[in-house]
């Protein structure tokens, strides 16, 4: 309840958690969780490679949790691996026992092992995958659990959010990082299947496709210029969290199985492929040769080998 001569937050009496929240994106999407009135379990496993090498530790979880509860917000760290089955369940367990329940879920933990798809190793192609795309799943499995569990207790909807965290390096590919772009494909897969089962329950999910300057993306925007003095970086965190916040509350109660891009002040709502063009064959089935006809005309203005940059096909670039 809010206090004595206090509007109520939109997020006023609701629990988050937000994955990867020691640091960078899911710092800054926890701490807005927080100032919008949510309690918020911050999980990260704390190890300082961002190839998820290094000794992990409880701090960055723990300064996050601190610095809300600073604030008069209401905050725990969790410091388990969202990869690993058992440990999500926990995750969502810590949140249940501590504050009473679940409302909002925030995928974020992620690690980058880059390289060339002719030089990957299987453990670079399979580490990202785990933590991304499992990560994704695990946490998803045990909060959808019980919201379900919930709505069937209560025989109605309860109040359920999921943001999962999504990339550009999907929507156009990312050369050096095949296993990373192909996550991030999953998790809008996983993010659009888990919409469509959950919205009887009350539940919505929707993916966000972050532009940030973090250190996961330290080489990713080196070559952007820092922001001049007294001017917001466009490429700050804190231009994406309050989307999250958005996505969380119940103003978002119609918004479901969405991607939307954020950065530097803009939001942008990704459409789902469309037909860009369609041919049928005139005989019983396509021949090689009708297809030829028909399909090599249709990109003969296009160079050999050309594809296309995020940016272009969105239209969404820095100024």
């Amino acid at each position: 309840m809010p206090r004595e001569g206090r509007a109520a937050l939109p997020l006023e009496g609701r629990v988050a958690v937000v994955t990867g929240a020691g640091r960078g994106l899911g710092r800054a999407e926890a701490l807005e969780l927080a100032r919008l009135g949510a309690a918020v379990v911050v999980n990260d496993l704390g190890q300082p490679g961002r190839d998820g090498s290094g000794d992990a530790s409880p701090a960055p979880a723990e300064e996050v949790a601190a610095d809300i509860r600073a604030t008069g917000g209401r905050a725990i760290a969790h410091t388990g691996d969202v990869a690993d089955h058992e440990r999500a369940r926990e995750l969502v367990e810590s949140a249940v026992a501590e504050f009473g329940r679940l409302d909002v879920l925030v995928n974020n933990a992620g690690i980058l092992r880059d390289r060339m798809v002719f030089s990957m190793s299987e453990d670079e192609w399979d580490s990202v995958i785990r933590v991304h795309l499992k990560g994704h799943f695990n946490t998803i499995r045990f909060a959808s659990a019980h919201w379900r569990s919930r709505s069937k207790a209560a025989d109605a909807p309860v109040y359920g959010r999921i943001v999962n965290t999504s990339s550009e390096a999907f929507l156009a590919g990312s050369a050096g990082q095949p296993n990373y772009a192909a996550a991030k494909g999953g998790i809008v897969g996983l993010t659009t299947s888990t919409a469509l089962a959950l919205a009887k329950y009350g539940v919505t999910a929707n993916a966000i496709c972050p532009r940030a300057r973090t250190r996961m993306t330290a080489d990713v925007f080196a070559g952007s210029p820092e922001p001049r003095e007294g001017v917001t970086d466009p490429l700050a965190p804190e231009h994406v969290a309050p989307l999250v916040g958005y996505l969380a509350s119940p103003a978002a109660a119609r918004v479901n199985g969405q991607l939307l891009v954020v950065h530097g002040g803009m939001v942008a709502v990704v459409e789902r492929p469309r037909v860009a063009a369609k041919f049928d064959t005139k005989q019983d089935a396509f021949t090689y040769d009708e297809l030829d006809a028909l399909l090599t005309p249709h990109y003969a203005d296009r160079p050999p080998g050309e594809t296309f940059a995020a940016a272009e096909v969105l239209g969404l670039t820095h100024e």
